[in-house]
């Protein structure tokens, strides 16, 4: 390796100079050889000041540079003040050992040499063919992009341009220091982008793979799109702000819009506060608008950091759209009195019934207008849950509406009783149920038959019409599942209360049983309950637990909506029940009864949750009920009886009236032999003769039984 001549140059001079610094103080101390060096040590003294006050880098550097000259004049200025070679011959030391230390240091040759490797270090250069510059690279083209694209292409390439990609532009979100969307391309045109993650985007920037988004990219104009072209945002700072403080959108979007959140694939449309009402409302719709709303009220409460409580916390599902409702307190426990405003009918027959969560009005129906018919009812519940609460508040508007009510129970109770002072006729017997059930049969058959007094023919009946010679008639069977379920008289009322609700409609009757229970095994025969469904509004009360209520919502919709759930009482939750019971603590007794909470089922089978007006029974009625009691017509009355079907209900059944009189042979004491039932025909009393009467249907063990002991009669 050969040495620069440089170097050989200054090692030279500082052989032949070392000696002259040892020699001429001593042999010539007045020889101008001294006062120049001493003349290069002060001006190796004024570089040094110099360098120290200088700003610039590489001060040290200067500083090295003029040594050699300072310490040459110290060595002249100390061979001068020493007699002679001074001790132990100091002078021709210090000249050896200057020159030594330049040899080996030189300052001038090396730490001259600023940007490039000191010279001893590198080969000796060598004579190298012309080569062509090289081109740029595919991860750093010469297109002149910002310093961010460049250091993102950087990085890129370091990570191996991960699915044969490069980065085309890197753009910096506003007001975030590491925050970016960087668009990539395939790197071979017309190849789409393959195997690309979330993970790998992460791994070459140096972030979390939850930080990083893939999205694909459209068609502008201007710049292509497709397969072949991906945008990746990677948002390490939006992301760090968004777990700690995260907007309602963002919170919603993370933890109930999510595939595993309470409401997955839905967004935020908005969340407002209402605090007069206090309530906090959040509407939500799917992304995608053919999407059905899949919602699980606890899981949305607990992603949005809401009390899992049911009731103060609802959801209302409208298409693709959804409103869920936060309140402070249970909105359902307040009352709502009912007024005579709020029960008269208006002009289509709709009357205010009771009040949702939200506060919107719920209205019920006395008769169809737009089908031209008279209405009939569904009121379902418990013991003590409402309904005849509810029956006070129909029979008002029904009554104010000029309609004759019949109300009929299998027990006689307070409420009904007092009822009874602002209606047509009440009773409280399955005796008294059946025969109003026949009398408002036969009354189909006398107004098919009654004369208009415009035209003297018979028409069906139109509510509202003022030609109409009658008045609608509305027929209550409070209990009526156990009133058909009756040993004596439960079959004639199953039977005509199904006739009433195929052909009561057209003759202005309309049939409003209640009772605890829907279904067919109870009394609610399939085709009475798709009449009533069809031709009312089907209030469900509480039916003793929300599964129970559910299923009697949906026995009586067309289609299974969303049901709302109905608690026993309605309890705000205080504190944690971990807590009170590590601490041995009983839990609050804060409930607040749901009675005369419903659902009502509109006429599109959506169903909706209300309270009901509240009639109190312990005051004067009077306020609600108009001044004259509606009853039937003087015709109607003498046409009842007739056929012996007016007049006092509650008296012991005629021989005939509901089982055939009996025979002479019929049993040793001449005793008659009941049925169970009969025709309900209706018509004149005792109907048919037993030999002609055709046997009754066994629906039930009951029926089964009574069929037995017939037969063992026999």
């Amino acid at each position: 390796m050969s040495t620069p001549r440089s170097v050989v140059l200054e090692r030279l001079a500082y052989t032949l100079v070392a000696p002259v610094l040892a020699v001429a103080p001593n042999i010539y101390p007045d020889s101008p050889v001294n006062q120049v060096v001493q003349l290069a040590g002060a001006a190796g003294l004024g570089g040094w000041i110099l360098a120290s006050k200088s700003d610039e880098s590489g001060a040290g550097r200067k500083i090295l540079r003029w040594t050699p000259l300072v310490l040459a004049a110290a060595i002249d200025v100390t061979a001068t003040l020493t007699t002679g070679w001074g001790p132990y011959g100091l002078d021709g030391i210090l000249a050896a050992a200057w020159a030594v230390a330049g040899c080996t240091v030189m300052p001038f040759s090396r730490h001259a040499r600023r940007h490039h490797r000191p010279a001893l270090a590198g080969p000796a250069p060598q004579a190298q063919p012309v080569e062509a510059a090289p081109e740029p690279t595919v991860a750093l083209p010469d297109d002149g992009a910002d310093h961010l694209t460049r250091g993102a292409r950087t990085l890129w390439e370091a990570a191996g341009m991960p699915a044969r990609t490069h980065i085309v532009s890197a753009t910096r979100h506003p007001a975030m220091q590491h925050d970016m969307t960087i668009l990539l391309r395939a790197s071979e045109t017309g190849r789409p982008i393959t195997g690309l993650s979330e993970a790998v985007v992460a791994a070459a920037f140096g972030v979390h793979a939850s930080d990083v988004v893939l999205v694909d990219v459209a068609v502008q104009p201007g710049r292509q799109g497709g397969p072949g072209w991906l945008e990746a945002r990677i948002t390490p700072d939006a992301n760090q702000r968004r777990r700690s403080q995260p907007t309602p959108e963002e919170r919603w979007a993370d933890r109930v819009g999510g595939p595993k959140g309470g409401a997955p694939g839905s967004v935020l449309v908005h969340r407002t506060r209402d605090e007069a009402r206090g309530v906090t409302f959040y509407r939500a719709k799917m992304a995608d608008s053919t999407d059905t709303p899949r919602i699980d009220l606890a899981k949305v409460c607990r992603g949005l950091g809401l009390p899992e409580d049911d009731s103060c916390v609802f959801v209302l599902i409208d298409g693709t759209e959804f409103l869920i409702s936060a309140f402070d307190k249970p909105p359902l426990s307040a009352i709502f009195p009912a007024t005579r405003e709020l029960l008269t009918p208006d002009a289509k027959g709709m009357y205010v019934c009771g009040f949702t969560i939200t506060g919107q009005p719920v209205k019920n129906m006395v008769f169809q207008h737009d089908k031209n018919a008279a209405a009939h009812g569904l009121i379902l519940g418990v013991s003590r849950s409402g309904k005849t609460q509810f029956f006070a508040i129909n029979m008002a508007a029904q009554s104010l509406d000029g309609q004759v009510v019949w109300l009929s129970t299998v027990r006689k109770d307070e409420k009904t009783s007092t009822l009874g002072r602002y209606i047509d006729r009440q009773g409280s017997n399955a005796l008294w149920m059946a025969r109003s059930l026949r009398a408002a049969k036969a009354l189909c058959e006398i107004r098919a038959e009654m004369p208009w007094p415009h035209d003297g023919k018979p028409h069906d009946y139109k509510p509202g019409d003022s030609r109409c010679p009658y008045r609608q008639l509305n027929v209550y069977a409070d209990e009526f599942m156990t009133a058909a379920q009756d040993a004596l008289f439960g079959e004639d009322i199953q039977s005509n209360g199904d006739d009433l609700t195929v052909t009561g409609l057209k003759y202005g009757i309309g049939f409003n049983p209640a009772g605890q229970s829907p279904f067919a095994h109870n009394g609610f025969s399939t085709e009475m309950k798709d009449n009533l469904r069809q031709n009312s509004r089907p209030t469900i009360f509480n039916m003793g637990s929300p599964g129970a209520t559910r299923k009697a919502a949906e026995g009586t919709m067309e289609n299974a909506y969303d049901v709302p759930t109905i608690p026993a009482r309605y309890s705000r939750s205080e504190g944690s029940a971990i807590e009170r019971a590590m601490r041995g603590e009983a839990d609050p007794e804060n409930g607040v009864s749901t009675g005369g909470v419903a659902v009502i089922v509109l006429d599109n089978g959506r169903a909706v949750l209300m309270r009901s007006l509240y009639a109190d029974f312990d005051t004067d009625l009077s306020e609600l009920f108009p001044d004259e009691v509606n009853h039937l017509t003087d015709y109607e009355i003498q046409e009842l009886e007739k056929r012996g079907l007016w007049g006092d209900w509650n008296r012991d059944p005629d021989p005939g009236e509901f089982w055939p009189e009996p025979e002479e042979d019929d049993g040793e004491d001449g005793g008659p032999r009941r049925r169970g039932g009969g025709k309900g025909t209706g018509g004149k009393r005792g109907g048919k003769s037993g030999s002609n009467r055709s046997e009754p249907q066994v629906t039930s063990p009951r029926q089964a039984l009574e069929a037995i002991k017939s037969l063992n009669n026999a």
